[in-house]
């Protein structure tokens, strides 16, 4: 099994992450932020996840960037050296009136762009520009290369909920094991 905890304590924050790659996709996620809570959830229910996260800090900032970290640095340790893996992974996702286009690579050379095209200062309880670093800081702790594209919708809580859904999708594809590698490195320069 590819599970991982990580403690990540800062002046600003601590966080506590449990994560089992080959779960069930058990959300158990006490942030203090009732919108990224929902996101965690969702990414665990759809990429079938197990993960628990516990944190706390002085702002909602901090929080939301070192729950990112935290978990981006569990999901990459329980990855291992990434052999035997698929690697990419992507996926197209409707949420009601919101389209998401997700791509992921597990190369470990981290680089994220993300186009979510939020429009609302606050999504629920989360400011924007939070959610939209999220991203950003979690393929970085990763070490992975996310693309993110909102094509359309009106509504920024579907559209944001669209973007992890298909994060949590394309992960799940990418972090398969390809049987058909037989445990080899998934690059042709034999190291990722």
């Amino acid at each position: 099994m590819r599970k991982a905890k990580i403690s990540r304590k800062t002046k600003e924050t601590q966080i506590d992450v449990d994560v089992n790659i080959d779960g069930n996709g058990v959300g158990d996620s006490k942030t203090g932020v009732k919108f990224l809570d929902h996101m965690l959830d969702a990414f665990t229910a759809h990429s079938l996840i197990d993960l628990k996260v516990r944190a706390k800090g002085d702002l909602q900032h901090h929080l939301v960037e070192d729950v990112a970290l935290a978990v981006g640095q569990a999901l990459s340790s329980a990855l291992g050296d990434r052999s035997g893996i698929a690697r990419f992974g992507s996926a197209v996702i409707p949420m009601d009136d919101a389209l998401a286009l997700v791509a992921v690579d597990l190369v470990k050379r981290p680089y994220a762009s993300v186009q979510l095209g939020l429009e609302r200062v606050m999504v629920e309880d989360a400011p924007r520009e939070d959610l939209e670093h999220f991203f950003v800081s979690l393929s970085s702790s990763i070490g992975s290369t996310v693309h993110v594209k909102v094509l359309d919708g009106k509504n920024d809580h579907h559209r944001y909920e669209a973007a992890v859904k298909g994060l949590a999708v394309a992960f799940r594809a990418a972090a398969t094991y390809d049987p058909r590698r037989g445990g080899k490195t998934p690059s042709s320069k034999g190291k990722m």
